[in-house]
């Protein structure tokens, strides 16, 4: 129940006649609910309609002396163990109390013996922590006056819880008016819209920082990609460089193989051809000794028939 809801309201009848005595266990002043002679619980609206008791959470740690009770009989104990100071006008209440817990509070207030002689009237109202307590003092002050006005008289005599029904209208309706605190209190209101704007700067905090992580995810994938980038290039460079030293030996292997074809088909060919050519050669100087000698011979032939007598004409 540690929120901002309004629970239930309730009225009381405090006697004047005796206060409250120390329960042993519990170190808290009570008295009996329900007696003519302490506090009389006159009606109850439970606005929240969601439980009917509470049970404690651990020694001195309940609101209701930490064991099970019924809602209306733990808040007549705090109530009749620490009573409102009243107050010396009629027709108000005042003298407020606020009692905390570690899940709720009780805020609780009383009359000047106004709704009858000689008892103090109380009137309180359970709440969530988170529920201003401020809030629940203006609810207080804005339902005496109307609930004093329909029920003075009943309230003089009346017994226990005999005016719940009675009353459920007037009780209902102030509950449910001052249910959001934002709505009657300009504080309240003031702190929701400055609550709200707290979570929207968380949120738009939160959004911030998930940017950021995002924006240095994004920074460290591109510093990635640059460094994959780089190792990339280097390694394109290698193999740039391993595949233009592959082609030079594939061309030098192929220039080399080339050129041994060639001399293995040139050569023979070159050798024959320089062997046919010295043979013409030798052919040829043979042919023009013959011419020579022949022509010598017939010079010889000739010059000797001028100089013999007996080829001579006379």
């Amino acid at each position: 129940m540690s929120d901002s809801k309004l629970r239930c309201a309730l009225v009381y009848r405090l006697e004047g006649g005796s206060r409250s005595s120390d329960d042993a266990g519990d170190g808290i002043a009570m008295t009996s609910v329900g007696s003519s002679s302490g506090v009389t619980l006159l009606a109850k609206y439970d606005h929240a309609s969601d439980y009917e008791s509470h049970s404690g959470s651990g020694s001195g740690g309940g609101l209701y002396g930490d064991r099970e009770k019924n809602y209306a009989d733990a808040v007549g104990m705090v109530v009749g163990g620490d009573p409102p100071g009243g107050v010396a006008d009629e027709g108000v209440i005042g003298g407020f109390k606020v009692v905390q817990s570690d899940l709720h509070q009780v805020v609780y207030g009383a009359d000047s013996e106004g709704l009858s002689e000689p008892a103090l009237h109380s009137l309180a109202v359970v709440t969530g922590l988170k529920y201003p307590s401020r809030t629940a003092i203006q609810m207080l002050a804005d339902l005496y006056p109307p609930y004093s006005e329909q029920f003075s008289l009943q309230a003089k005599s009346a017994t226990t819880n005999a005016l719940s029904k009675k009353s459920k209208s007037v009780l209902k309706s102030h509950c449910q008016k001052y249910d959001d605190s934002t709505k009657v209190d300009k504080a309240s209101a003031l702190n929701a819209k400055v609550d709200e704007v707290k979570v929207t700067m968380q949120d738009n905090i939160a959004a911030m920082l998930r940017n950021t992580e995002q924006a240095e995810t994004l920074a460290e994938r591109s510093n990635q990609l640059n460094e994959q980038a780089n190792v990339f290039q280097k390694k394109s460079k290698d193999l740039r460089k391993q595949m233009r030293c592959k082609n030079i030996k594939m061309t030098i292997v192929l220039v080399s193989l080339v050129v041994g074809i060639l001399i293995i088909v040139l050569v023979p060919l070159i050798l024959r051809a320089k062997k046919a050519a010295q043979g013409g050669r030798m052919l040829r100087g043979g042919g023009e000794s013959m011419r020579s000698a022949f022509v010598e011979g017939l010079d010889l032939g000739l010059a000797w028939e001028d100089e013999d007598p007996m080829f001579s004409e006379d």
